[in-house]
């Protein structure tokens, strides 16, 4: 495997319940399936990684739900990611879980195959709104599941937290925000919620019986977030992160770094030198292609320079130190203002862009309209050198 391969990402497709406002390949948790599931999962890293024990800085099991595998097949899954790379090497392993899904087994078992971070879908600290959401889990189960991962020894360990539910005031997300700094973790990833197609919501949003909050207070919690999070010493790097030092997501980073990295399992994408790749989502089709000849790809995309010099903008600016010009330049040879330069003027003259000797980052107000601003960075035409 070449060393620029960054990072692994793996999708696990399964949940014991589907979220309603979740659009990521998800499917019921059945034990068959999910035991075909993982031969056919490893056919495809089999096929697509060379050798053994591969250096990789990161790796990241999201969902779905991993942890709604049984311990037989998270054993298999866990066995196999160990066989390929080199997981003591490995800077930063993650898996993501639902509050609830572990018990002392499965915890020493990511243990004991070097799993390091642990991501906890939280979304809410309200029992009425997390039934809503469609989520199994109580704040009760929260606590209970920082407590065990803490004794057995996991101290990174991020909350996910969801904002601008239906019927959610302003107050309201300020006591579920506090509650959730109370845990004094190292990391939160805070997200508006976005209604997407083919979800609960999205249903109940069409027929005009999801009441939103108000785009104002949805502006007001994103600010609270901000202002919040900065008190308990968390600082934020990315649009929807934020993080004690030291304890960013490495994994995130490698996209937003615009970074290579594979993508294995359902719906799975991944980023190789030259092109990005969608992998087939039904289970069935994914799991027979993937055992097949190991390439159960949907489709792939030729990434012109045009395409990576844009990308490189718009990844780069999702984060709160901004594009470094210089790497900018080392990377593609020409520098962001030759290219950019009406834009960035406009930009900054609106204050939604700022610019120093060593980067270009956005403004507090940029942080709010990101994908306008990232509109600005789109090229018109073919970028020759």
């Amino acid at each position: 495997m070449k060393n620029e391969i960054q990072s692994v990402y793996i999708h696990i497709p399964f949940c014991e319940q589907i979220c309603h406002y979740c659009d990521f390949t998800k499917f019921f948790f059945n034990e068959k399936l999910a035991t075909e599931y993982i031969e056919a999962l490893a056919n495809e890293i089999n096929t697509n990684v060379p050798g053994e024990k591969n250096k990789i800085k990161t790796i990241f099991i999201g969902g779905g739900t991993p942890t709604a595998l049984t311990l037989t097949q998270l054993t298999s899954l866990l066995k196999i990611i160990d066989t390929k790379f080199d997981v003591s090497s490995c800077e930063e392993y993650t898996i993501e879980a639902n509050p609830g899904d572990f018990d002392e087994q499965k915890i020493q078992l990511l243990a004991a195959y070097g799993v390091n971070r642990i991501s906890l879908g939280v979304q809410v600290f309200d029992d009425q709104k997390l039934e809503e959401l469609g989520r199994l889990h109580k704040i009760k189960d929260v606590y209970q599941t920082v407590d065990r991962l803490k004794q057995h020894g996991f101290s990174n360990i991020s909350l996910d937290l969801i904002y601008a539910l239906p019927n959610q005031t302003v107050d309201q997300f300020k006591g579920s925000l506090e509650e959730a700094m109370s845990f004094g973790l190292p990391h939160l990833s805070t997200y508006a919620l976005q209604i997407e197609p083919k979800t609960v919501f999205y249903q109940k949003h069409k027929k005009g019986k999801l009441h939103r909050p108000a785009q104002e207070e949805e502006v007001d919690m994103y600010h609270l977030l901000r202002e919040t999070t900065k008190a308990y010493g968390i600082e934020q790097y990315e649009i929807s992160n934020f993080a004690k030092p030291g304890y960013e997501s490495k994994h995130n980073l490698t996209y937003w770094g615009n970074e290579y990295y594979y993508g294995f399992g359902a719906g799975a994408y991944g980023y190789l030198p030259g092109k990005r790749y969608g992998n087939i989502k039904p289970l069935p089709a994914y799991t027979k292609q993937a055992m097949n000849d190991g390439h159960p790809i949907l489709h792939v995309d030729t990434i012109t320079r045009k395409e990576r010099i844009e990308e490189e903008m718009f990844l780069g600016l999702r984060r709160t130190k901004g594009v470094s010009k210089k790497h900018f330049q080392n990377k593609f040879g020409i520098a962001p203002a030759d290219l950019y330069s009406k834009s960035i003027e406009e930009l900054i003259r609106r204050d939604w862009l700022a610019e120093d000797k060593e980067s270009l980052r956005l403004t507090d107000d940029g942080l709010l309209l990101a994908n306008e601003v990232f509109e600005r960075f789109l090229l018109d035409d073919p970028v020759t050198i």
